[in-house]
């Protein structure tokens, strides 16, 4: 089987003849190609070359097509930072005021340049490796997320407690909800295999489980329903410990979840087995990017015997690996996944 396939097979709920593996690792692959992060962002031929060789060198099975998380905060008109070797960051909010919800113009993201060369980098992506290599293109932010960029996370967090703007909070989401939807849109015309969203700051290190399912569940759901209505399959990424909302996110209806290596894993398994794919979750600071490459060997050898029972299972960092990770524990991941039985 190729890595399409094996991908393909346990988004299905079928064995693949091993265990399929998806780097989430954008910041590495730019690393090591030889590329700022400032020549990534700027160039599809760059974005989509550094993930080619990564491929070409680790033999893994899928690519998340990723970017900078700020791409539709600044479609949306937030002012953002872009470092000459850093991702790019948002560095003051677009809405001073929750009650400035109303001055919102309707935005086409289209438009804005970051986010056609992410749409043109994932085209190439796809031309290149055709279905052989499964293809994630990733679409940055969900609501929420975006919400909390648009006000800053701490002003927005405050906006949910302020009941009496309650109503303008719901206005906000349903904007960002608007700019989510279209980017998994246009990202599904790339011709990629998938799409995924990050919600991070969703998760019950910022927000209680209540709070997750009145003012974040329901437009992740909505992301999951416009990839369906493109006939492609929707993971779902939260940061952190996402324990206790484990189930809600299950119910989003994505066909698959990435988790952070503070989820425990026991509880995943229980939680996604035989019912949605699980990706993830090695450490990609501790273990891959500061770990031997014994105990790289060791962590994953561990995950994959716990989910050896279940065909819904794509291995994979928690998050975004590092740069700088070396190279040796990359390969002992692969490999413990190719050699497990």
């Amino acid at each position: 089987m190729n890595g399409y396939e094996r991908i393909s097979a346990a988004m299905e709920g079928r064995y693949a003849d091993t265990v399929p593996v998806m780097l989430h690792n954008f910041l590495m692959a730019a690393d090591e190609a030889g590329f700022s992060q400032a020549e990534y962002r700027n160039d599809p031929k760059k974005l989509a070359e550094s993930h080619i060789r990564a491929v070409e060198r680790y033999e893994y099975d899928g690519v998340v097509a990723d970017m900078d998380t700020t791409v539709l905060a600044g479609a949306a008109g937030v002012p953002v930072s872009f470092p000459e070797d850093e991702p790019a960051r948002v560095h003051e909010p677009l809405l001073r005021s929750i009650t400035e919800v109303s001055t919102l113009k309707p935005v086409r993201i289209e438009d804005y340049r970051y986010v056609q060369i992410w749409l043109d980098a994932v085209r190439l992506l796809v031309d290149h490796f055709g279905d052989q290599i499964y293809i994630r293109g990733n679409c940055d932010q969900s609501a929420f997320s975006l919400a909390t960029m648009l006000r800053t996370p701490a002003q927005f967090m405050m906006d949910l407690y302020d009941e009496e703007h309650s109503g303008l909070v719901l206005d906000l989401l349903e904007y960002c909800a608007d700019v989510s939807r279209q980017f998994i849109a246009l990202m599904a015309q790339t011709g990629c295999h998938m799409v995924s969203k990050g919600d991070s700051p969703a998760g019950p290190a910022m927000i209680s489980p209540q709070m997750y399912e009145r003012f974040a569940l329901p437009y992740e759901k909505r992301d999951v329903e416009e990839a369906h209505r493109h006939g492609l399959p929707f993971a779902l990424h939260i940061c952190g410990d996402t324990t206790r909302i484990l189930d809600r996110m299950v119910e989003s209806g994505a066909h698959a979840i990435e988790l952070d290596y503070k989820t425990d894993s026991e509880l995943t398994h229980e939680a996604c087995r035989d019912r949605v794919t699980f990706m993830g979750n090695i450490d990609p600071s501790g273990t891959l990017a500061r770990g031997t490459e014994e105990q790289v060997i060791k962590e994953t050898t561990a995950l994959l015997t716990l989910f050896s029972d279940t065909p819904r299972f794509v291995l994979n960092a928690g998050c975004a690996i590092p740069r700088g990770t070396p190279s040796r524990n990359i390969e002992a991941l692969v490999r413990t996944a190719r050699e497990f039985r």
